[in-house]
Parts: C-alpha cells; structure tokens; sequence
C-alpha cells in the first residue's frame, strides 16, 4: 500500500515536515501555492537530504520539478503536457478524465469522501465499477479526499495502489497515522 502525504499549504516547518517525511509515508507532494520559487526549490531539497526514499512530488511547479528531479503533480487547470519529462501526477474527478490521463505515472483519484470545496464525492460502489472497468497495468491510482484509516477498508481493490491524504497526517501523531492505515487490512497493489 502506497501512503502520499499532502503538505496542508500553510508553509514550510522543518520540525512539522519531517516528522511527517519519516512516520513511514511513502511519497510526500508538496503543495505550497504560497511559497515563492526559492524557498519551494530549497524546500524541496530539504525534503529530498531529509528522506531521500520517500518518493517527492511537487504540486504545479515543473520548474522545481525539473529542477530537483522529483514529479510533478500538475493540477486540475494545470496545461496538459504531451511530454513530461519528470514522473506526472494528476487529478481525476471523473471518469470521462480516464483517457486523456490514463498516461500519467499516477492519478489522486477525488473526492472519494466529502471534501469541504471538493466536489461530488465518488464514494465506495462508484470507485469500484470505475476500477474494475480498468485495465490491470497503467498509472499508480491513489483514493483522496475524506480518507482516514478509518474508512480506509472500505476502497480495497486490487487496481488501487493507495491513499493520498493532509489531514490524518498533519493533525495529531503521523506515524499513528500510518500505522493506523496500514492496520486497515487492505492491501491494494502498486499499480505501477
């Protein structure tokens, strides 16, 4: 089971950021609209010497991308990029988003959940005929949006690689939270 954690865009803290780099999370997408291109690219890099085998992916900025050689997560309004030449990321709200990003390296597939601001949640019965409609082999697929250990189980299929999330990680102790999901009993592959 893949766990991405979500930086909560309040800025960079050293003593936040790392203890979250190294609860056991497995990829970690800085999104920090606010932070201008140096300190994103040192943040960045701070990031990388702090664990270096957390996979980090940086939300809208393929300069730092580029620059640091980690991915790029390109949001909803983000250009289409016909070659990318770092690891892509993007969003999938529908269904109908499936061809035009099937070709991506992943997909944050949201809200699964509730989300404040989010959209119509895809919940667990449409997620699943979604998935099992897919073709075994393409891009990592992670659920987010409202996903906490707690509902975790309740996406288990074997085309879902795992879970994006900001706040079970941000909020109180995060290698409770990676523990508490991995406790879950789900066991989704890695889809890539």
């Amino acid at each position: 089971m893949i766990l991405l954690a979500i930086t909560p865009g309040t800025g960079f803290g050293a003593g936040r950021w790392k203890s979250v780099l190294r609860s056991g999370v497995d990829a970690f997408l800085i999104r920090e609209k606010e932070l201008p291109t140096r300190q994103l690219l040192e943040a960045a890099r701070w990031c990388q010497d702090t664990a270096p085998e957390v996979a980090l992916w940086v939300a809208g900025r393929l300069d730092v991308a580029w620059t640091t050689g980690c991915g790029l997560h390109a949001p909803e309004a983000y250009p289409d990029l016909e070659a990318c030449p770092v690891p892509l990321s993007r969003p999938l709200h529908a269904e109908s988003q499936w061809p035009d990003r099937s070709a991506a390296a992943q997909l944050l597939v949201s809200p699964v959940f509730s989300s404040p601001g989010k959209g119509t949640p895809w919940g667990p019965e449409r997620l699943r005929r979604f998935l099992d409609s897919l073709p075994t082999e393409g891009p990592r697929l992670l659920a987010l949006g409202g996903v906490e250990p707690a509902n975790a189980a309740s996406f288990s299929h074997p085309r879902l690689a795992g879970f994006a999330a900001i706040r079970p990680f941000w909020t109180g102790d995060p290698e409770r939270a990676v523990s508490d999901f991995r406790q879950t009993g789900t066991q989704p592959s890695p889809g890539l």
